[in-house]
């Protein structure tokens, strides 16, 4: 986790990243540069002129899909029940519930502005049939599909992926849009196509399309809803506003949610946004895929959460009845255990038993674990100050870049504008954040965890001898002073990240490995393979294929573990199901469980097992081409 918390924690967020896991491809990561800080009320009237760059591509709005009309029909049409079901036919209602979006947002998620508050499209063709007529879409009798008067058929091209399960919903959706009058024809495309860098999304050579969004605590949304982010062979095909949607209210309302730090305003801004996106549909939200446990019925703690990227944030309260040793199945093995250059989910996973993270973001929301307290603005952690910078001074440019001030760079002044640099000086603001460590944090050999550690942790992971292969968060400190308890971060002048009061820099014992060259930590074992732990455990054993066996750290200062001993057990894909049903692991996690089946759903009603099936940040929708060339 911690190579992805640098990224994170910095600015260029990973606000949402195409899906391609059941398509067997890399997903390309979109990514947003943080702005100034305006800390301005919510807008409520747009601006008097367009921020839309003058184009001469995609001005022609599209036949049928550019009248508001259509797309609310669309919307009614969708029975978005019936697509859940389909891909999670083994889900009680409830369940399935749970999953439906109604935004861009998931309802569970702190930014959601409420069902009370957005447009919900609840499953209505008749309102949708009605819609489609007064659009002049009419079915006339004994045909299959509607026309205008000028005899043109009602039909969409809608392009996905080939994997399985879009297929599955897929297929219902097009049934339902029959029911309405509108031919839907599918095309599953390859996913180097459909994802690729010069065709189709990047090109938006689509007019339905579908694929998923990964989404994070921090919601983001700017390179994806703004005005100024439609691709267009003009402006390189930057940005992601595929669908070519410019609201103006929204279009400043997103910029505002992500350009101020008041959690207030930006969920605020963030409604206004919802409001019009649901009222405009420039994309018809589907469903939040799902995340799949299983564990024995005797488990106890076990509470995997929305939000939350790793499961085993709560550890130490997990016991098994009349046993000593949990044990979790894992179908990958950790290559190694320095997750700075090693980032796969189950290295982290194991290296979170050890070394928990400084805090947590169940259901969307942060918490302070092994920091005193997040350090926000509200309660003083934070001051974002004026500061005077002149030419040479490095900041954060108006795009997001880390560059040396000189004339002609643009940047965000302290006011919220963006201006020119011409010379002299220009008032930028500047976050200072101050974390503290909790009281009796202590390594395994019972030496106090100190700024010194953190100290550490920065050295080597801005160091590019260590392996580390994102320099953010180095970058875009000014300084980080260290004391005995924690450190004072300052950002450079422009950094204005919404996530600022987030924990920065990992944790390593200076004690052990302070002497350590940066090109010799990735291969040391005491880095990679028996590192220390200040958590609930300590690594006591690795057989390499077989199993990692942690026990009880004495040190650790939350006390001692539910359970005394805990093993992640390597098993084969094809072992695991059987091995949970024996007995002989505890619990299956959503690496290895592709989703729920009809042997574990048996297994539970006869009480053997338990099973958590989780709304996860990944959602399915439909964006609209609002456009033509």
């Amino acid at each position: 986790m911690l190579r992805n918390r640098l990224f994170f924690v910095m600015g260029l967020l990973v606000i949402a990243s195409v899906i391609l896991s059941a398509c067997g491809g890399t997903a390309p990561v979109a990514t947003e540069a943080p702005a100034a800080a305006t800390e301005a009320a919510v807008a409520t009237e747009a601006p008097a002129a367009t921020e839309a760059a003058a184009q001469t591509s995609f001005t022609t709005p599209h036949p049928i899909l550019g009248d508001l009309k259509v797309r609310q029909a669309l919307s009614y049409c969708t029975n978005k029940a019936d697509l859940i079901k389909s891909v999670y036919p083994l889900l009680n209602e409830e369940q399935q519930a749970s999953l439906v979006m109604n935004t861009f947002i998931p309802r569970a998620h702190w930014a959601y502005a409420g069902d009370e508050n957005v447009t919900v499209y609840e499953y209505d063709p008749a309102k949708g049939a009605a819609l489609l007529d007064e659009a002049g879409w009419t079915l006339a009798e004994g045909a299959d599909f509607r026309a205008n008067a000028a005899g043109d058929q009602l039909s969409l091209k809608f392009t996905t992926t080939s994997a399985a399960f879009r297929q599955t919903w897929a297929a219902i959706w097009e049934a339902q849009m029959a029911e309405c009058g509108v031919q839907v024809i599918r095309l599953h495309a390859p996913a180097s196509w459909w994802f690729g860098d010069t065709t189709g999304l990047a090109r938006r050579d689509y007019e339905l399309g579908a694929f998923a969004w990964v989404g994070q605590a921090d919601p983001g949304g700017q390179t994806l809803y703004a005005c100024d982010q439609i691709p267009l062979p003009e402006n390189g095909w930057a940005g992601q506003n595929g669908m070519g949607w410019c609201n103006e209210l929204a279009s400043t309302n997103i910029k505002l949610a992500n350009n101020t730090l008041i959690k207030d305003d930006r969920i605020a801004a963030y409604t206004i946004v919802q409001q019009e996106f649901t009222k405009d549909v420039p994309s018809i939200p589907l469903f939040n895929r799902t995340e799949t446990f299983a564990t024995s019925a005797d488990l106890t703690g076990f509470a995997p959460a929305p939000g939350q990227e790793y499961y085993n944030y709560n550890v130490q309260e997990w016991a098994k009845t009349g046993s000593d040793t949990v044990i979790l199945g894992f179908t990958q093995e950790p290559a190694s255990l320095f997750t700075l250059v090693e980032d796969a989910f189950v290295a982290n996973i194991a290296y979170q038993i050890i070394r928990p993270a400084q805090e947590t973001h169940l259901n969307y929301d942060f918490k302070a674990t092994l920091v005193k307290e997040l350090p926000t603005l509200e309660n003083g952690g934070t001051v974002n100050n004026d500061v005077e910078v002149s030419e040479g001074t490095k900041v954060v440019d108006a795009d997001g870049n880390v560059v040396d001030l000189a004339a002609g760079v643009f940047v965000i002044n302290a006011a919220g504008e963006k201006v020119e640099f011409t010379g002299g000086t220009v008032t930028m603001k500047q976050l200072v954040s101050k974390f503290e460590l909790i009281d009796g944090l202590k390594w395994e050999d019972g030496t106090p965890v100190t700024g010194a550690d953190l100290a550490l942790g920065q050295k080597i992971s801005c160091d590019p001898e260590s392996g580390a292969t994102s320099f953010i968060t180095c970058d875009k400190t000014a300084s980080a002073e260290f004391t005995d308890n924690g450190y004072t971060q300052t950002w450079i002048p422009g950094v204005q990240d919404p996530l600022y009061f987030v924990p920065v820099w990992p944790i390593y014992p200076s004690h052990q490995l302070g002497d350590l060259p940066a090109k010799d930590w990735a291969t040391d074992p005491r880095v990679a393979e028996t590192p220390l732990s200040y958590g609930p455990y300590k690594l006591v054993e690795w057989v390499k294929g077989e199993k990692l066996v942690f026990a009880a750290n004495e040190n650790w200062v939350g006390g001692a573990p539910a359970s005394p001993n805990l093993v992640i057990q390597i098993i084969t894909p094809e072992s695991a199901e059987a091995l949970l049903l024996g007995g002989e692991v505890d619990i299956l996690d959503s690496t290895t469980l592709a989703g729920l089946n009809e042997t574990l759903q048996a297994a539970e009603a006869e009480g053997k097992i338990v099973t958590y099936v989780e709304a996860g940040g990944t959602w399915e929708h439909i964006d609209v081409q609002l456009f033509i060339r």
